[in-house]
């Protein structure tokens, strides 16, 4: 169940944020590199939490800083919370 739950909290996620930079006249290559971004971002915190002793949750802020920032945001936030 917690599998779905990721799932559908990322996906929601991409969606409202899209429809944000939409309202914000941002372009369709902008739009579609977030949502790029965003899936990736999701998809590798995912699989880092399937590491034993790596627990990224996934909120509205690590969907953020994943999706604008990809790959390097998931490093990031995985020292930030390895650290913590």
């Amino acid at each position: 169940m917690e599998i779905l739950q990721t799932l559908l909290v990322g996906a929601v996620a991409i969606v409202l944020i899209a429809l944000v930079l939409k309202l914000l006249k941002v372009s369709i290559k902008g739009i579609l590199g977030f949502i790029v971004n965003a899936a990736v971002g999701i998809a590798l915190i995912f699989l880092l939490n399937m590491i034993p002793g790596v627990e990224i949750p996934l909120t509205w802020w690590t969907g953020l800083v994943s999706g604008l920032f990809g790959i390097p945001g998931v490093v990031v936030l995985l020292i930030i919370f390895l650290i913590l």
